[in-house]
């Protein structure tokens, strides 16, 4: 699934506006690879879904 995000820019997490792809849903949680090159779980509230691949 690909969201974009909504939230603040932070210089070393997301970027305002990004579109970014979903790795998993957890608990009302996106896990997603951030600038660091890791993968954190950030708040489904911080992202519209852009396309949700899970969708028929």
């Amino acid at each position: 699934m690909k969201v974009v995000y909504l939230g603040p820019t932070e210089s070393h997490t997301l970027e305002h506006g990004r579109v970014y792809e979903v790795l998993s849903e957890e608990d009302g949680w996106y896990r997603i690879i951030d600038k660091s090159g890791e993968d954190y779980l950030y708040p489904k509230d911080d992202f519209i879904i852009l396309e949700d691949s899970h969708k028929i």
